[in-house]
């Protein structure tokens, strides 16, 4: 067991120590000057997907409904504990970087959903669904005999995502609720594993339709407590953000490691938590029905902001306006440092809001994981077998995490396959780009031409392999 732990161990030294977070900023910083600067072009046009569903979507899995699916899944613990952590290693500066990382990361999203839309494919089990993601792009978009890459993406998604990281998001519901509630593990475990297997035993549609419903719920909440301690503490405000912005630039120095401790802290935790770039999202966005596949990949764009640039600020101020923050603690639980800062501003009550929210992200992380991982399955099968033994087996794990919490320690590869998919998503959306760009023109050429609403014809791609039937022309 040490052997193969070692291993890991060195998969991820390798991907997170020192290669992957380089290069996805690197990507991050390409695709936005190569794309003129996409995401900001497009913002405005996020926006418009969450005042309704798109027409003609009735029967299928709408933008929204893909939408809330992805933030409900890079929506999780991250966004809390990981957040205090990365401020209390490396300072309020930490914020800023992650601000940055956000922002430059959008375009990274856009493109790789607009090639999982580009290439997706109908699903022949499930009227008006569709399945695409990196696995499909690759298969697709480079040619079969590329496909062992597919499979070494499908393996790390499966093991990172719909086992190990559920297993961890069990792990953490069920000991915030018996903190603060007092409930035993194996009660919270049993609630979660029915609920969650109500839920992915109804397809994706189901999943989209639940999160269409949880997502929005679980956001307002959390940024409407956000808010109300940012106006109890509006005064404050100005200063904190000018020691966000001293510290990121080394201007005064919080922890040990000043800016360099900053920008690697706040990097690490916008890449995690948003998961731009990690080829986890676009196995969602592909789900979604859209004119266009551009639509999907500003839609998918907005999860982005919504994850790092709402939520985990939401987070940072609780932590940065309250007054039991201190710098380079040693052995911090972020969860315990934004529960006392909770406490600070508005009591102790606050312990039963951070329960339903960690559920609740939680929750929604869940059923996010099962489907990343029901739909990697596909490159290995379509067996209907096989995807009831996945989700009989997440749902065990969800229950395994929650009652026996140190059963997780076995799930030690999540971070290094994470790592894994991640490189191999670069490559493949890197190769890909120019058809990403070539898609991106004949968005801008439609709008230039005054269609508002631009339409996708596969037929003007002929040397690509796209499955038309997955485009509606009408």
């Amino acid at each position: 067991m040490e052997f193969i732990e070692g291993i890991f161990t060195a998969i991820g030294d390798v991907t997170w120590g020192w290669a992957l977070i380089p290069i996805l900023v690197i990507f991050g910083v390409f695709f936005t000057l190569a794309s003129n600067f996409v995401q900001f072009r497009f913002f405005g046009r996020m926006f418009g997907v969450l005042l309704g569903k798109q027409k003609g979507a009735e029967g299928h899995i709408s933008s929204r409904e893909a939408l809330f699916v992805s933030v409900g899944g890079r929506v999780g613990g991250g966004n809390i504990a990981g957040v205090a952590v990365a401020i209390t290693l490396g300072g309020p500066g930490a914020v800023f970087w992650m601000w940055a990382i956000a922002l430059v990361g959008m375009a990274t999203s856009l493109f790789e959903c607009t090639l999982a839309q580009v290439y997706k494919r109908t699903d022949p089990d499930e009227a008006g669904t569709y399945r695409g993601g990196p696995a499909q792009y690759i298969i697709h978009g480079l040619g079969n005999h590329y496909k062992w890459l597919a499979i070494l993406y499908a393996i790390s998604l499966i093991a990172a995502f719909a086992l190990g990281f559920n297993a961890f998001q069990g792990n953490t519901v069920a000991g915030a609720v018996k903190d603060s509630l007092g409930i035993d593990r194996i009660w919270t475990g049993l609630l979660l594993a029915v609920i969650a297997g109500f839920v992915v035993y109804g397809g994706i549609k189901r999943i989209a339709h639940v999160a269409d419903i949880v997502v929005p719920l679980m956001a307002f909440i959390y940024i409407g407590m956000a808010l109300v301690i940012i106006v109890f503490n509006i005064a404050e405000i100005p200063a904190v953000i000018a020691m966000i912005v001293k510290n990121a630039f080394g201007i005064e120095e919080a922890v040990g490691g000043g800016i360099g401790a900053a920008i690697a802290q706040g990097l690490r935790r916008g890449l995690f938590s948003n998961e731009a770039g990690l080829g986890s999202a676009p196995n969602v966005a592909a789900t979604a029905y859209v004119r266009h596949p551009i639509n999907q990949g500003i839609v998918q764009s907005l999860s982005v902001f919504i994850d790092t640039i709402i939520i985990c600020s939401c987070t940072a101020f609780m932590i940065l306006l309250g007054s039991v923050y201190v710098p380079g603690a040693e052995g911090i639980d972020g969860v315990v440092l934004v529960q006392d800062s909770l406490e600070s501003h508005v009591g102790t009550w606050s312990q039963y809001f951070l329960t339903a929210a960690i559920m609740l992200f939680a929750f929604s992380s869940i059923i996010y994981n099962y489907y990343l991982g029901e739909n990697a399955l596909t490159v290995f099968t379509e067996s209907h077998i096989s995807r009831h033994i996945l989700r009989i087996a997440v749902i065990g794990l969800v229950f395994l995490g929650s009652s026996a919490p140190g059963a997780t320690a076995v799930f030690f590869f999540s971070d290094p396959m994470m790592g894994v998919l991640a490189l191999v998503n670069l490559i493949a959306i890197l190769m890909l780009f120019p058809v990403g760009m070539r898609v991106l023109k004949d968005f801008t050429d439609q709008l230039k031409a005054g269609n508002d609403e631009p339409v996708f014809d596969p037929q003007k791609f002929p040397d690509l392999d796209i499955d038309e039937t997955a485009w509606d022309k009408k």
